[in-house]
């Protein structure tokens, strides 16, 4: 019920490639001509080239990004320290499956694999470059959320502890004991029965005697199912139900919503304001997650990166 799923693809991130590639076709023809095999960066050992840098100064141009040479140099080393990281845990998605990303970018542009690897070359990017671009995008995520478990994950107790700190205080929120009374709505019948139901459930619902006698109360009517839903923290809450149970009393019933399932409404069998470790936690990943959705980017990918950037060598030539 409260499971919520989020996917990023890599030709969303890079939409305006192609357009832009067709219309400025010239100015990368230059940039492919240009550049040497100096070395602009070692980290760890491992060089970047001055060559490296020229294909993310054109790849940066056709995405209306700041085109220069220290944005493409900083932006190559972070993808360096993400490529020997996922190297070292052997977490890297194989070549046949950046190709076949390769190949789905350019038939979602109207493309042949072959097309789009001769305009990377004429833009001065190549598809070399893309693709290793790709392979970091599709990997990374994956090594993140291996690590801390995406920002809905179970936080490490070191990571637990520094936030309170942060704090000074462990935070308080509203802790739920839940129970799901559904009027089934069986598919075949959705369309002639599902008003019916509502009915039924909205009247149902003022005469609701308490989650004690939930099941008793549900054996008197016809298809209708008690679910317990246990202990639920207010930031684990889903947005479609949220503001129902907020409004709703302690002892009481929210108001009925339909769903794939038929008709539903909560009991809140019992609230209270909390302060313990799991509260804390549901609120700092609640806090992440708020980000993760202002900025399009999980938190946890920075803080993985500034580890990396901070143990790493890094010399710049």
């Amino acid at each position: 019920m409260f499971a919520v799923t989020a996917t990023r693809t890599v030709a969303l991130a890079l939409a305006a490639l192609i357009a832009s590639t067709l219309i400025y076709p010239a100015s990368g023809s230059a940039l492919a001509a240009g550049g040497g095999t100096a070395v602009a960066a070692v980290v760890n050992r491992q060089p970047i080239t001055s060559s490296d840098v020229t294909r993310r100064v054109a790849f940066l141009k056709l995405q209306h990004q700041k085109g220069d040479a220290k944005t493409a140099r900083e932006q190559l080393v972070d993808e360096m320290l993400k490529r020997q990281e996922v190297a070292r845990v052997k977490m890297s998605v194989s070549t046949e499956d950046v190709d076949k990303a390769f190949a789905r970018f350019a038939a979602g542009n109207k493309l042949t694999a072959e097309q789009l690897t001769q305009i990377l070359a004429q833009a001065g990017v190549g598809a070399e470059h893309f693709k290793a671009y790709i392979a970091v995008q599709m990997s990374w995520p994956r090594l993140v959320n291996a690590r801390y478990g995406g920002s809905r994950g179970k936080m490490s107790s070191q990571d637990l502890v520094t936030r309170m700190m942060e704090n000074k205080q462990k935070p308080i929120t509203t802790e739920y004991f839940l129970k799901q009374v559904i009027f089934v709505v069986p598919a075949s019948k959705r369309a002639a029965i599902l008003n019916k139901r509502k009915a039924e459930a909205d009247a149902a619902r003022p005469k609701f005697p308490g989650c004690d006698q939930a099941k008793e109360f549900a054996a008197g009517m016809l298809d209708v199912s008690i679910r317990d839903l246990g202990r639920v923290l207010a930031p684990e809450l889903p947005d479609d139900w949220k503001p129902l149970i907020e409004k709703a009393p302690a002892g009481g019933t929210t108001g009925t919503r339909i769903t794939d399932r038929g008709v539903e409404f909560l009991a809140i069998c019992n609230q209270r304001q909390v302060s313990d470790d799991v509260a804390a936690e549901a609120v700092f990943r609640a806090e992440d997650l708020g980000k993760e959705k202002k900025t399009g980017e999980d938190p946890n990918n920075k803080k993985y990166l500034d580890e990396l950037r901070t143990k790493a060598q890094i010399d710049y030539l």
